[in-house]
């Protein structure tokens, strides 16, 4: 049986990742409006929308894959090799969500964009650790799976 947490997890997982969606497609009128309150907004609309869309789209692609690796803890069997494959991609799409946010530095500079910066490095050298871990312990498992 698992527990509250785990439960609650996989439906904010899933919440995360549709209405990222939503939010991602709906960026342009999102921004359009701002933009009546934000001139920043309304002077740089394309720009924005390519940023954030490519960055919500990142995002996406990672929510996607920490939902492919949930559903290997919901069946109780984390270390697999697929679960290496989705680390090693967050860490590229958290590297790529940190290099667009660098692109937002030639349009408006303020701390909060060099922060996000720094959370998706530190997220993407995160995830590329985190998945050398799980490979040695695939690779442990593996073995140990054939020790009879």
């Amino acid at each position: 049986m698992k527990d509250r947490w785990t439960i609650f997890t996989k439906y904010l997982l899933d919440f995360m990742f549709y209405a990222g969606i939503v939010v991602t497609l709906t960026l342009p009128v999102s921004i359009r409006f701002y933009g009546k309150y934000n001139s920043y907004f309304a002077q740089y609309w394309i720009s924005l929308v390519a940023l954030f869309g490519a960055s919500g789209l990142l995002a996406l692609l990672i929510i996607y894959e920490l939902r492919r690796m949930f559903r290997s803890v919901l069946q109780e069997d984390c270390f697999v090799r697929a679960n290496v494959v989705s680390l090693k991609r967050m860490g590229n799409y958290s590297f790529g969500i940190a290099a667009i946010t660098a692109l937002r530095l030639f349009l408006y500079l303020t701390p909060a964009v060099l922060v996000v910066i720094l959370v998706f490095v530190i997220a993407g050298l995160f995830s590329k650790v985190l998945a050398q871990v799980f490979d040695t312990a695939v690779s442990y498992k593996e073995e140990n799976d054939l020790t009879i």
